[in-house]
């Protein structure tokens, strides 16, 4: 298998191809002032742009982990969720956590060439 990294940060690359799957590494929003759903707008914008990067867009995500810290914000997500990805909605499991930095939201996703 071919393992291919790109966009290097001092921690982690933010994207890595293994053979067909491409995993982007947890994104926070770069405004993390805002409430949940420019939040989380922000994430799928960066996360669309970083897969841009090898060749992807966001119909080529298959699976979605989310993490953030006020469960019951997650309805202002929700909204901003299904219009971005459309008909194109990748599996997604929601988690709950005490605290991201600051953020409200944090997204790691895996999509599929």
């Amino acid at each position: 298998m071919t393992i291919k990294r790109h966009i290097k940060t001092p921690i982690q690359n933010r994207v890595v191809e293994a053979g067909n799957l491409v995993f982007v590494g947890g994104c926070i929003a770069d405004d993390i002032t805002q409430s949940m759903g420019p939040q989380t707008q922000n994430i799928l914008t960066k996360i669309e742009g970083y897969l841009g990067e090898v060749g992807l867009d966001r119909k080529a995500i298959v699976a979605a982990t989310i993490f953030v810290t006020d469960l019951p914000a997650k309805k202002e997500m929700d909204p901003v969720w299904t219009a971005f990805f459309g008909d194109a909605l990748p599996t997604r499991a929601t988690v709950g956590v005490a605290d991201l930095g600051g953020a409200l939201i944090e997204i790691v996703c895996t999509a599929a060439r």
